[in-house]
């Protein structure tokens, strides 16, 4: 994430940590050529649009760091991409705040640009604050806020997929004819939450639409997830939980019509890798020194501050004391675990099972565990520190792995991201997007009903529209 505290809080201070570079240039660039070297297939940035000021206000985040300052990952990626060649990147992009004309033209070009190498994150925010730099008093419900996604990505697929034949771009100089027009369409998008004419401004790109990554919690979620999603993010505090929730969002894929079986699961992976057990022991323990368990609170919009009460009582009898209701802390550690224990989990920042430190050999035994019996597809690897976490990939785990079998063969220039996960370029046709391609029709004309220099009333214009919409369905 473009901002000095991302997920692991306090690590910045460490004195050879260049998190604070991330306003420079360069420090993204060279952290590009050191993924791209290390053979990882992309780079994946976070993002939020508000604070997190639920946990000390806007005090608390400011002092921390704690994603604010912060970039607008979008903009991160055409530079990155100049200097790489195989490299991906996915960033994450809000479907609640801002119109999706915009959006898809932003992300085509990007496509474009990059030769086929982006994926997008779906989400649909969650701090208050978020909404409320947007017009709004508080959150969406969150239901809606997944209801308007859907409608969100449908716009985008006709807009991406549906709104451009292949073979639209013809140059032909002679007629002096650059594109066809008969090839092109409006979408005439008419929906609870849109109203977009089209067409859209970009010429069909490598993956015409970006990967589509999201992470799954609720039932609500899961639905969006499975009906759109490519590579999907999950968690699981046993490999049963991580099973099982595999198991129910392909289960909801097919019920969707899609193939349950090109779906992807990755899992956030904290990596702590040394030559030996105990080099790496030592690093996790100075790891561990910089850590801000005030960060962690403020990170999980905590109800309560865990270190205000007696260490042995329960979040349960904290939260009665506190006459707070069942909130963050309590969903996440249960209300009959201890302050203490819940305080000393934050303050190791372990991540249940996805988390190993040791030799490469002990990192990659783990790995494969997760890969086999878990059945995910890959990790998304957390970063504690910049460049070493990325650099201990590169030198120590990378090869342990590579020698196991358990990588691919490196990426070739030209490979775009969707190939490099899935092997294809494009959605595959049980996507939902793909109905967009099957449907193209040619422009339909106007037909004018009002006189020469008079405009449509809006009545007439909206049922224009439905015509045009329902001809090209």
């Amino acid at each position: 994430m473009a901002c000095v505290s991302h997920i692991v809080h306090g690590m910045w201070r460490e004195e050879s940590n260049n998190r604070h570079r991330f306003g420079e240039m360069g420090y993204w660039l060279d952290t590009a050529k050191r993924a791209e070297a290390a053979g990882m297939d992309a780079i994946f940035l976070a993002d939020v649009i508000g604070i997190y000021d639920r946990f000390g206000g806007l005090d608390a985040s400011l002092r921390l760091g704690l994603q604010i300052p912060n970039l607008d990952p979008l903009s991160l990626i055409p530079a990155m991409a100049a200097v790489t060649e195989t490299l991906g990147f996915a960033a994450t992009f809000s479907t609640t705040y801002e119109p999706p004309f915009a959006f898809a033209r932003r992300m085509s070009t990007l496509d474009l640009l990059t030769n086929g190498r982006v994926g997008w994150n779906v989400v649909t925010s969650y701090l208050p604050n978020a909404a409320r730099n947007f017009g709004l008093d508080g959150e969406l419900e969150h239901d809606s806020r997944y209801d308007r996604a859907d409608e969100y990505l449908d716009v985008l697929y006709k807009l991406w997929e549906g709104s451009w034949q292949e073979d639209a771009v013809i140059q032909d100089r002679e007629s002096d004819r650059y594109t066809d027009p008969s090839r092109v369409r409006h979408i005439n998008h008419e929906g609870a939450h849109f109203r977009v004419e089209g067409p859209h401004l970009v010429q069909p790109t490598p993956q015409r639409t970006p990967v589509l990554f999201q992470a799954t919690g609720s039932s609500r979620g899961l639905k969006t997830a499975a009906r759109h999603a490519e590579a999907i993010f999950i968690g699981g505090r046993t490999q049963e939980e991580v099973r099982s929730h595999i198991a129910r969002t392909r289960a909801e894929a097919a019920a969707q019509g899609r193939d349950p079986a090109e779906l992807k699961f990755y899992v956030m992976a904290g990596l702590i890798a040394g030559r030996t057990e105990e080099e790496a022991q030592a690093k996790l323990a100075r790891y561990r020194a910089y850590y801000s368990v005030e960060g962690a609170l403020v990170h999980a919009q905590a109800e309560i501050d865990l270190r205000q009460f007696d260490p042995s009582i329960t979040i349960g009898q904290a939260l009665a004391e506190s006459g707070r209701s069942l909130g963050n802390m309590g969903r996440r550690f249960g209300t009959e675990l201890t302050v203490g224990a819940a305080l000393e989990q934050i303050a190791s920042f372990d991540e249940g099972r996805f988390f190993a430190v040791g030799t490469p050999e002990q990192i990659a035994d783990a790995l494969e565990i997760w890969l086999d019996e878990d059945g995910i597809d890959g990790i998304n690897l957390r970063q504690y520190h910049s460049s070493e976490t990325l650099d201990d990939y590169a030198t120590l785990i990378a090869p342990e792995l590579r020698r196991r079998g358990r990588l691919p063969a490196p990426a070739q220039p030209g490979e775009t991201l969707r190939h490099r996960l899935t092997g294809r370029d494009r959605l595959p046709d049980s996507h939902p997007a793909a109905i967009q391609r099957r449907n193209f029709a040619p422009p339909q004309p106007r037909t004018e009903t009002a006189a020469p220099n008079a405009s449509p009333s809006p009545a007439n214009a909206q049922n224009a529209n439905a015509q045009k919409e329902s001809a090209l369905s």
